[in-house]
């Protein structure tokens, strides 16, 4: 079980007026879950391509536009 652990995080967009053409997400992080929570990093939680939950609110969320 790990007692310590590191993050790498970072987001890279391109964009050109308002349109996506390239982006790219990198989350690494070497630690327990547990040890994670401790230190409030929980973005799996909430990341819609991680988490069935997350989908289904941003799912509800479009919908109501």
């Amino acid at each position: 079980m790990l007692d310590k652990g590191i993050v790498i995080v970072g987001d890279i967009k391109i964009q050109i007026v308002d349109i996506d053409l390239l982006t790219i997400k990198i989350r690494l992080m070497v630690a327990s879950v547990d040890k994670a929570m401790e230190m409030g990093i929980n973005w799996w939680q909430y990341d819609s391509f991680l988490s069935s939950e997350a989908k289904e609110k941003e799912i509800e969320k479009e919908n109501k536009v």
